[in-house]
């Protein structure tokens, strides 16, 4: 009989948890993403982020808001990437 041995299990906390002191991009709900270095969390992932960028997405374009620090509620959060930053380049405009 075969058996199946499962990979490393990784929880999530303590991925994020790995993340304190680093860059971190954060996806919110909506059109924002916002950039800062993560200097704590809790169990609902409400996060304290400091040397923030605050970018938000509208039809007229990026804005960037720059902040000291934020602390963001984790209801708010879609997605975390460590070290991320929001792409740089703009949308191409499709002119047909």
């Amino acid at each position: 009989m075969a058996t199946v041995s499962a990979g490393a299990a990784y929880l999530p906390l303590a991925i994020i948890d790995k993340c304190i002191g680093s860059k971190i991009q954060v996806i919110m709900k909506g059109d924002r993403e916002i950039v800062g270095t993560l200097r704590g969390m809790d169990d609902y992932v409400n996060l304290v982020l400091d040397d923030v960028k605050d970018y938000t997405f509208t039809a007229q374009g990026k804005k960037v808001t720059e902040l000291e620090s934020i602390l963001l509620n984790g209801a708010n959060i879609t997605m975390l990437v460590p070290g991320g930053e929001p792409d740089e380049q703009e949308t191409p405009q499709n002119d047909s």
